[in-house]
């Protein structure tokens, strides 16, 4: 091969990886990223939604990061980590930690309800019902798992469905004795307990009707007027109430329950808004993400009442009702 007719090859081999890397920097170029933080009990759904809006567009790479959603919302206040949506398994998480400083508005979205998730073969299992669960938890050959209440809603909606069951079942001291048992147990989520149940660590978890569902967990469901589903029976779970830390480490909360209610915003240190607010016109639309959301085991709630509706992005308004002189809990 003549010494001009290999510098002529050189050369083209050149421009086509040349080429190659100025397309593949331009499709990196063209991606747009999209950072989800969203509460552990979202895990199934979140991960369906995300894939069906990437599949429709397809210049989108959504990150997610699950968590307790108190936790959530400190990688937001205290860590300034980056967040396009933040979806909270309590919508009050929003309320009391991000509203103001950190965010505008918060939209509701989804409804849940505790129950106690446990295996075939758990300790006791073929005695437990909604009249002696407690008694079971209680007995010295049972262990049982909650979530960190300072990290997870579920955590603190666990002992709040403790001290409801205390007056409810006429048995003083249940919340003293059920709040120390088993205290190794306790994990950042309640997502975090699943693989201590399969394996038989635990025999019984306080968890999401939803994610004992997804995860075809045999549930004990528990009397309304202590699982935290009805809207009507509010003024009967306001009654109980925790002690949480507050938006410093040397600051508290008494949080009382509330009926268990998820809550979505866009907090504002968004790095793509725009974005955002596109994902949660998916999210919050009902033939979209709310058919995912109710297949997954929750009642979709959109749209709900807000008290910051002045405050939603004009094409978030639909999904939202407007409410005056509404209480923050």
């Amino acid at each position: 091969m003549k010494r001009n007719t290999k510098i002529i090859l050189v050369i083209v081999i050149a421009a086509c990886f040349i080429l190659a890397a100025s397309s593949l920097t331009k499709k990196q170029t063209d991606t747009q990223k999209l950072i989800i933080f969203h509460a552990g009990s979202l895990s199934v759904p979140f991960k369906q939604i995300c894939e069906e809006f990437e599949r429709q567009h397809h210049d989108v790479k959504i990150l997610r990061e699950a968590a307790g959603s108190r936790a959530c919302a400190r990688k937001i206040m205290d860590l300034h980590k980056p967040c396009d949506v933040m979806a909270s398994a309590d919508y009050t998480v929003i309320d009391t930690l991000l509203i103001g400083e950190h965010a505008d508005w918060n939209i509701r979205f989804a409804a849940n309800e505790m129950v106690i998730a446990y295996r075939d073969d758990s300790h006791l299992a073929d005695q437990i019902d909604e009249n002696n669960w407690y008694n079971v938890l209680l007995n010295k050959e049972v262990r049982f798992g909650r979530s960190d209440p300072n990290s997870d809603p579920c955590g603190y909606r666990s002992l709040l469905t403790i001290k409801l069951a205390e007056r409810f079942y006429k048995q003083p001291g249940l919340f003293a004795r059920l709040s120390v048992k088993n205290r190794r147990y306790i994990r950042p989520k309640e997502t975090d307990l699943l693989a201590l149940l399969e394996v038989g660590e635990l025999d019984y978890i306080f968890m999401y009707k939803s994610v004992a569902k997804q995860h075809e967990l045999r549930m004990l469901l528990l009397p309304d007027e202590i699982n935290l589903k009805k809207a009507e029976l509010a003024f009967l779970y306001r009654t109980a109430t925790v002690r949480l830390r507050g938006k410093t480490k040397d600051t508290f909360i008494t949080k009382a329950a509330t009926p268990i209610v998820y809550g979505v915003t866009i907090p504002k240190n968004s790095p793509n808004p725009l974005l955002a607010s596109e994902f949660l016109q998916f999210l919050l639309t009902r033939d979209k993400g709310g058919v995912i959301i109710e297949r997954n085991g929750q009642n979709f709630l959109v749209p709900s009442p807000t008290p910051t509706f002045d405050k939603l992005p004009q094409p978030l308004r639909i999904f939202a009702l407007p409410v005056d002189g509404e209480v923050k809990s």
